[in-house]
């Protein structure tokens, strides 16, 4: 199955009001197995500092992946969101991935 995941910035708390990235589309489509833990949906992180990222997870087909790659602007340091989807089905908290949460 090919998963194609969108990366957007729903809360920007930047002097301006605005994210440096906006305007570009963030986009990584993988090929993913059954032990894959990543559903269609849209998965959200809060920073805790006003900045929320949202990742849109959808099933494409080859030829919507190949459009998809074409039109991205690489996934702008945030791939570790995808990890933490595809392994745990979920964006886990700063304080659970450095061991202090549940």
């Amino acid at each position: 199955m090919l998963l194609a995941f969108e990366l957007s910035m729903p809360g920007v708390n930047s002097w301006n009001g605005r994210w440096t990235g906006e305007g570009k589309r963030y986009i990584k489509v993988l090929r993913v197995g059954a032990c894959c833990l990543a559903k269609p949906g849209i998965y959200g992180y809060d920073f805790g500092d006003g900045w929320r990222a949202s990742v849109d997870v959808r099933e494409v087909d080859g030829k919507g992946s190949r459009k998809l790659r074409s039109l991205s602007a690489g996934f702008c340091g945030y791939d570790w969101m995808v990890d933490e989807i595809r392994t745990y089905g979920r964006i886990r908290t700063l304080a659970e991935r450095s061991g202090r949460g549940r």
